[in-house]
């Protein structure tokens, strides 16, 4: 995650740094909208950065800084702030109905209370004016105005608490989606690396409390590298959503899938045993092997993508770090063993034992 640039900058100070990234991104031959001044604004606070080594990789491969390229990095390096931006917002829209709900609650009661005034001085006056025809039909008329005049108050009151009402829940759906988007991944529409992390805690809390299987799978692209040095980053990406999509499919509820990273992905199998993962692992593996995928710009054809895959088991007292470590080992020893394979971590345990 790329550093936060402070943002206290004044006066001619924060214009010099503007100018500096808008010179910047000239240089790049990269268009200055808002997303690409605040990649370039993080990049430039943080050049070692994560985010400040993929815009050079891009830079230097000679790859075209599109929207989807900004999108993605924007996704993957920009999210918690951009969430923040959307709470505070949120916040002060939320802020800004309880204050106009609290002012018509607050005149509605001062309304009621000169009602019940009205109403105190009317049985006085109708005690007064009991012999007096005339006289209580002031009182009844004055009642009659007074009761209207509630009866508005109260309508505007209700009006006004139904709009609130709407405005809050459309706030509430707003805040919903922003959560989800900065829980997922934007190029390959699966969970992103903070909603897997949070997904895997709680999955192996349940599975200690309820002695229930889990599963931890690690996926990997092999030879990425290659995909991309010979056919360019938009490219690469196309791999990597290829992958996903058979992933996803793989992964319904109440599996999850993740982009864990670059080409690697982790699916989380919660309630079932490492005979049935393997399988369904194996599926994955053998439908990817399976298709020859073609360059979409130029029809190229780029030949079979492969994938090696490790998995693990959780065992007793295990901590989602060690799972996901032996899961990881799995993988490797796949890799190690040639590529394009499935390994249990269990089984390669028994093996080496």
């Amino acid at each position: 995650m790329a550093k936060v640039v402070e943002t206290t900058l004044r006066g001619p100070e924060a214009y010099g740094l503007a100018r500096r990234v808008l010179d910047e991104m000239e240089a790049a031959g990269v268009w200055p909208t808002p997303v690409n001044f605040e990649l370039w604004l993080h990049h430039l606070g943080e050049p070692e950065g994560a985010l400040g080594q993929e815009i050079r990789r891009i830079l230097a491969a000679g790859e075209p800084f599109t929207e989807a390229v900004s999108d993605m990095l924007a996704a993957e390096y920009l999210p918690r702030g951009r969430l923040s931006e959307e709470i505070r917002d949120a916040g002060r829209v939320l802020d800004r109905e309880l204050t106009s709900v609290a002012t018509a609650i607050a005149r509605a009661h001062k309304n009621q209370s000169e009602y019940g005034q009205v109403l105190a001085g009317a049985a006085t006056d109708m005690a007064g004016a009991a012999a007096s025809p005339e006289g209580l039909r002031t009182v009844v008329d004055g009642l009659t105005v007074a009761t209207r005049k509630v009866q508005k108050q109260n309508a505007d009151l209700e009006k006004r608490l139904d709009a609130s009402t709407r405005e809050v829940a459309r706030l509430r759906e707003h805040l919903e989606q922003v959560r989800r988007d900065a829980m997922t991944d934007a190029l390959t529409n699966l969970a992103n690396r903070k909603a897997f992390d949070e997904h895997l805690d709680a999955c192996v809390e349940a599975a200690h409390r309820d002695g229930r299987d889990l599963v931890l799978a690690v996926v990997d692209i092999d030879h990425f590298k290659r995909f991309n040095d010979t056919w360019g980053h938009q490219t690469g990406d196309q791999v990597i959503r290829y992958v996903a999509s058979v992933l996803g499919r793989l992964a319904r509820t109440p599996r999850m899938a993740a982009r864990y990273g670059g080409e690697e992905f982790a699916v989380i199998f919660p309630n079932e045993d490492s005979a049935a993962v393997e399988a369904a692992l194996e599926d994955a593996r053998t439908e990817i092997a399976s298709r020859s995928l073609r360059r979409r710009s130029t029809d190229d054809e780029l030949g079979a993508v492969t994938i090696s895959a490790g998995h693990a088991r959780l065992a007793r007292g295990e901590t989602p770090a060690a799972l996901l470590g032996r899961a990881d080992e799995a993988l490797y020893a796949s890799k190690h063993a040639g590529r394009n394979r499935v390994t249990c971590a269990e089984a390669a345990r028994k093996a080496a034992a």
